[in-house]
């Protein structure tokens, strides 16, 4: 075999192994399908069949007889294997447990390289383990984005497809108790969905960890009249942990949680930004231990009441593990790690995909943010990641967050940082399935519009999708210089997805042009309104004068259109994209928002035809601008 780094960036696989050979035999023409044996597992073929056949590969195919792939038994680590591919003759799978084969057969799935226009199997062998032994996304399904049941599958099917083992749902008021059904949506998750998804992802070796908000972050419980006396204020945000309403409510919906999903790993029960007195939260978490206990599940919490008081770790149960999230940008999180190991915990690290608020995640942001925190947790001994995603305005897509998802399970998975240009290079071929660079450009550039927009502001971009261009102290965050760049970025995103629909996950590719699309929207909504201000000046200035003003007065009224126009095309992509993923009870409200902005536009443009012809063509002049607007 000949070493050669070469070969570990020619693969271009997600997450990327940690030791690679290149060997001398020639590779293997992919023109017949490679047979599997029939013990195989199964879902590991489904992964493999799924996307070579996408692919244009022939997928795979079981066989009696002896295949071309096959399994033995070595001793090496958990979740750990060697994969020989050895040209014509075989593929060679080693590993210790099932996990190890598993992840041997995805790492498998992404070896197929084009060369002279075929697929080619490189003759390679690989070593891999993971740096750390859990990888989990944790999803909020909670915020107006709750996935139907095939796209919680897919989601399942792609974290495992690059080497996730953990899948936690963010319940608030979601899931349906039978005993206590009132505060979930009409389409919320019922106890049998929630044991199919637990049967589903194990499948696929990934273990559901319920994660259940039962302190703060309550306020759809606590707005139902039944359960609003637990809170100290009125239908507020917090359950009163020692209530009695409180105990009956969480012990009862946690307890049909875990019928539901009978042994899960860990159960999360959230319990971040809770106003409570160290004694208060303390009892909360002690209570929630003992309903977990039966189960075998260790208790899992955020870290936030840890760091703000050290001392409550001495009144805590010692076997908590803590997820110790921190989703800004530092030069270390090291202080707070070391925190929560001093006081006898094991934790998990928890970054962001930083998608909450946005039209597309922040990528710069999370990728600093993942790369810094992983690596802090592997040198302070974290025992997994805990990436987020949060949905806090309920509008954005989980389709639009893959980028950050990935590298933050690929930086858990390799040993060591994952440079962002190298992440860039892989991404196409690994997520995508093409070796078009432009896919990650595509990511970049939605990226640069994203940070033109929010400049630092705590606001996200959904915020100046939404708020008034007329608003002078908005409209002055916004340079002409920024809005033209956004634009471009957008309409060059645009250009290559119209022309390259990606051979997998198309509906992320789709998603990618919603946002591009929203972006160009949003651009030109800034740039309109400062060229209406600019026309109706002429147009005074005119009118004052005795001169014609029409022609300016008519282009105030047709840039109103054009905005109620785009808006309105805007609105049945953005519910495309939503039904992809999502059950369609919080669509509507969504709707709502690009349904408004198109009627502003209308009694706008109105309001501009009757100063045209009511003041302007009989009278000779013109109101102010502000009047015809109706802002402040």
């Amino acid at each position: 075999m000949i070493a050669a780094a070469a070969a570990l960036a020619a693969l271009h696989v997600l997450p990327r192994p940690q030791n690679v050979l290149r060997g001398t035999c020639p590779p293997l023409p992919m023109r017949r399908a490679l047979t599997f044996g029939r013990g195989f597992d199964a879902a590991a073929f489904e992964e493999i069949a799924q996307r070579w056949k996408a692919l244009g590969i022939p997928p795979p195919r079981r066989t009696w007889a002896a295949a071309d792939v096959s399994v033995v038994h070595a001793p090496l680590p958990p979740q750990s294997y060697r994969l020989t591919t050895r040209g014509a003759s075989s593929v060679l799978i080693a590993a210790g447990n099932a996990d190890g084969v598993f992840y041997a057969a995805m790492t498998l799935a992404q070896l197929p390289q084009r060369a002279n226009g075929a697929w080619v199997l490189p003759c390679v062998s690989i070593q891999d383990a993971p740096a750390l032994r859990w990888r989990v996304l944790m999803d909020d399904v909670s915020r107006g984005p709750l996935p139907t049941m095939r796209y919680f599958e897919e989601r399942i099917r792609t974290i495992a497809a690059h080497k996730m083992n953990g899948y936690a749902p963010m319940m608030e008021h979601v899931f349906v108790d039978p005993d206590n059904p009132l505060p979930a949506p009409a389409d919320g998750i019922t106890p049998d969905q929630l044991r199919e998804l637990d049967r589903y992802a194990r499948r696929f070796h990934v273990a559901l960890i319920p994660a259940q908000q039962t302190f703060a972050h309550m306020h759809n419980t606590l707005a139902v009249e039944k359960y609003a006396p637990a809170s100290n204020f009125p239908h507020g945000f917090y359950m009163r942990p020692d209530d009695p309403i409180t105990q009956t409510y969480l012990g009862s919906v946690i307890r049909a949680e875990l019928r539901a999903v009978p042994h899960p790993p860990f159960f999360h029960i959230m319990s971040d930004e809770a106003d409570a007195t160290p004694g208060e939260f303390a009892r909360h978490v002690a209570a929630m231990a003992r309903l977990i206990a039966p189960s075998g599940a260790r208790v899992a919490i955020w870290d936030d009441a840890l760091q703000r008081d050290p001392a409550l770790a001495r009144m805590l149960p010692r076997g908590l593990l803590v997820t110790s999230y921190h989703y800004g940008v530092e030069s270390s999180y090291a202080q707070y790690l070391q925190n929560v190991a001093r006081m006898g915990f094991e934790q998990m690290v928890s970054p962001a995909a930083q998608n909450y608020n946005q039209i597309f995640p922040n990528v710069g942001t999370a990728l600093a943010n993942e790369s810094g925190i992983v690596a802090d947790g592997k040198r302070a001994g974290a025992i997994g990641l805990f990436e987020t995603v949060w949905h806090d305005d309920g509008e954005s897509l989980f389709e639009t967050t893959w980028y950050p998802v990935l590298y933050a399970a690929a930086s858990a998975w390799e040993r060591d940082a994952i440079e962002p240009q190298r992440f860039a290079a892989d991404f196409g071929p690994a997520f995508f399935g093409e070796s078009d660079a432009r896919y990650a450009r595509d990511v970049a550039e939605l990226d640069d519009a994203q940070q033109r927009v929010a400049r630092g502001e705590y606001a996200g971009t959904h915020y100046y999708l939404w708020a008034d261009a007329f608003d002078p102290r908005i409209a002055a965050r916004l340079s002409a210089d920024d809005l033209r760049a956004v634009r471009l970025d957008a309409e060059s995103v645009e250009e290559h997805l119209i022309a390259h629909v990606p051979a997998l996950h198309a509906g992320a590719a789709r998603a990618m042009m919603l946002a591009a699309r929203t972006f160009d929207v949003l651009g030109r909504k800034y740039q309109a309104a400062g060229e209406v201000r600019q026309y109706y000046a002429q147009a005074q200035s005119l009118a004052a004068a005795g001169k014609p003003a029409e022609r300016y007065l008519y282009w105030c009224k047709y840039w109103f259109w054009e905005l109620r126009d785009d808006f309105e095309a805007l609105a049945p992509l953005y519910a495309r994209a939503w039904s992809y993923e999502n059950r369609p009870d919080h669509l509507a409200s969504n709707l709502e928002r690009y349904s408004l902005e198109a009627q502003r536009d209308i009694a706008r443009a109105d309001r501009m035809n009757a100063a045209t012809f009511e003041e302007y063509e009989r009278l000779k002049q013109l109101p102010s601008l502000q009047s015809i607007l109706q802002t402040p």
